[in-house]
């Protein structure tokens, strides 16, 4: 036997053939792949309801929706949130309303981290440098509501000065100027009114007194 023959037996000895070594693949693909840690759950076995979904899925939109109501009442005030609605209702304005609500005031709002006052001061440096006047002006009886002051209020657009440029913090504390002064224009017709209050009980009785009857 010639040692080119001995050279073609050996290799066909130590090397296995073609298809064992297919079918060996084949059987740890399978394996693998029906293992239950690792298969991927089909539609039917996906949680189609909120009791079945998992504890750190987070809040539904529902209650996200529920929460940020809340909030957005409570910074803002009933009548800003009720005209902002009822403005949008039946528009193309009014999906917008509802992921503001939800995604804004119900999620970001109410993070740990930073208390209202906080988020209210940093909204109105951001509104200045935006130059979104319209929502400067809900911003800033929003900010009075969560405890800034006017100074304050007054300071943070004078900081923005300095970063945002003279032309933006200008048409801010226009903004700013008119809020304040359509809240001292309720404050005096407020005032005006408890003034007036008593003198507007008394005057009937004094008229009725000579023929009343006590009834």
């Amino acid at each position: 036997m010639s040692a080119r023959a001995g050279e073609c037996r050996t290799r066909r000895a130590v090397t296995p053939p073609r298809d064992e070594r297919a079918e060996r693949m084949t059987t740890t693909t399978t394996a693998a792949s029906d293992s239950p840690d690792e298969r991927p759950a089909s539609a039917d076995e996906q949680p189609d309801s909120p009791d079945e979904r998992p504890a750190e899925a987070g809040p539904s939109a529902a209650d996200l929706r529920e929460q940020g109501f809340a909030t957005r009442r409570e910074v803002m005030s009933d009548e800003f949130v009720d005209r902002a609605m009822s403005r949008a209702s039946g528009t193309a304005s009014e999906a917008i309303q509802y992921v503001v609500t939800e995604n804004v005031w119900g999620n970001i709002w109410n993070r740990p981290g930073l208390g209202r006052r906080d988020r209210s001061l940093l909204n109105i440096g951001m509104l200045v440098a935006l130059r979104a006047n319209a929502e400067l002006a809900g911003h800033v009886r929003g900010g009075l509501t969560n405890g800034l002051t006017r100074e304050e209020i007054t300071e943070a657009v004078i900081h923005a000065s300095g970063y945002c440029g003279a032309p933006a913090a200008l048409s801010a504390m226009k903004t700013v100027q008119e809020v304040f002064d359509a809240l001292d224009a309720l404050d005096a017709l407020d005032s005006a009114d408890a003034a007036d209050a008593p003198a507007a009980t008394e005057a009937p009785a004094a008229a009725d007194a000579p023929g009343s009857s006590g009834a």
